[in-house]
């Protein structure tokens, strides 16, 4: 199995999710650290509850995007990472970081890709009328939110949705789809061809 990174910006509930599956099924040894560009992440701490190390590469620090992904870069080799899963970081990566880790960025976006990239995906699905909404799990790419996608969840738009109850209602199928693909991307198990792609079963379910 190969080596996690987990890059945070917030309160990390998809970090959280993750630790939680990596506890309940025996690949917790595979969650090198934490990442997270602001000192203040509510996930920085509960990282640290569960005995994974956390650490802050504050990007205000730096000159520039590039300095900035370097400094990431150098920290995500220091842990060991193999693979490297976005749980809400708020920073765009630059294609010299993107071209390093190529094809072991992965990332949850709350939409259906490629509809609504980018941010307010709740506010601007139900300004848009669409009757489904949900989540994706993909490579990162130097396109923001593309990439070749893993795994999605759909959830039904109600008539009388807010953005918030919209959002905690996709937030749930990010919490069920983001751990199952991360573990599969540390066993070896995503094919890509393309940006079509495929996941093989589980050893245990072959």
């Amino acid at each position: 199995m190969k080596n996690l990174v987990v890059l945070i910006s917030g309160r990390g509930s998809n970090l959280q999710a993750i630790l939680h599956a990596a506890q309940q099924q025996g690949w917790m040894h595979a969650v090198r650290g934490v990442i997270s560009n602001r000192a203040d992440a509510g996930g920085l701490e509960f990282a640290r509850a569960a005995g994974v190390p956390a650490q802050v590469v504050a990007h205000t620090e730096f000159p520039s995007r590039e300095a900035f992904d370097r400094a990431l870069a150098a920290a995500i080799d220091a842990l060991g990472g193999d693979i490297v899963a976005l749980c809400g970081f708020m920073r765009v990566l630059g294609a010299e970081f993107v071209a390093r880790y190529a094809g072991r960025v992965v990332n949850i976006h709350p939409s259906l890709l490629p509809s609504f990239t980018g941010l307010h995906t709740h506010a601007r699905a139900l300004h848009e009328g669409v009757k489904w909404h949900g989540a994706t799990v993909h490579l990162v790419s130097n396109e923001l939110d593309h990439g070749p996608i893993l795994a999605q969840a759909v959830v039904p738009v109600h008539d009388d949705d807010t953005p918030q109850s919209l959002a905690a209602r996709v937030l749930v199928e990010e919490h069920r789809i983001y751990p199952p693909v991360v573990r599969a991307l540390l066993e070896d198990r995503v094919v890509v061809d393309g940006l079509r792609t495929r996941i093989l079963p589980a050893a245990s379910e072959r």
